[in-house]
């Protein structure tokens, strides 16, 4: 894939691209701008993905040849090096991730709706004393989280469908990123945890 930098810079369909450590653990996803200054610093120490990228320069004018620069869409940077516990910390907590996370569908129907129409549920209510917490919360449908109230599933005799989890850091990158790449996200799957329900469809 070729594009100019002007160009890449108004096209908001181009990928971003995963960056690893030194030993592959997953990282952070940057732009293209951003993968460019690590290969033009020296600082990609291997590639791992299947995809590559040609941005084209300007025109040198001794010889006349245009610059380009290629990048992968996962590349691992020199010198970095993540604790071991990194890929299990936890992420910060966001409807967005959530909804991503339980697949767009509410706990208590188990109908699959649109973002606009999901809302965040904590099992045990903030009134009883609930965390907001990847532990304590759901997606939720208005009509199922209206109907729930300021009440646990127990008190509302509401059946919970699945039960929440705290997702780690490669699955943390998979729900922060729409347009993820199918070689990234095969990378990616391969560190997810167990009770993720991103390791087969709902």
């Amino acid at each position: 894939m070729q594009a100019s930098p002007l160009q890449a810079l108004h096209d908001h369909r181009r990928p971003m691209i995963l960056t690893l450590d030194m030993h592959g653990q997953p990282h952070r996803w940057v732009n293209w701008q951003h993968a460019l200054f690590y290969y033009a610093k020296n600082l990609v120490a291997w590639d791992a993905g299947e995809q590559c990228f040609t941005f084209i320069g300007g025109t040198s004018r001794l010889t006349g040849e245009r610059s380009a620069m290629t990048a992968n869409s996962i590349i691992a940077i020199k010198g970095r090096t993540l604790p071991a516990r990194s890929l299990l910390q936890t992420p910060p907590l966001s409807n967005r991730e959530l909804f991503h996370r339980d697949r767009q569908i509410c706990a208590y129907c188990g109908v699959e709706f649109t973002p606009q129409r999901l809302t965040r549920d904590h099992i045990k209510p903030v009134s009883q004393g609930g965390a907001d917490t990847w532990m304590n919360v759901v997606t939720a449908c208005r009509s199922c989280n209206q109907r729930k109230g300021g009440r646990t599933p127990e008190q509302a005799r509401m059946l919970l469908l699945f039960a929440p989890y705290v997702p780690n850091k490669a699955e943390y990158l998979i729900l922060s990123n729409r347009s993820i790449l199918a070689d990234q996200m095969d990378f990616l799957a391969r560190h997810l945890p167990a009770q993720s329900r991103w390791r087969i469809p709902p």
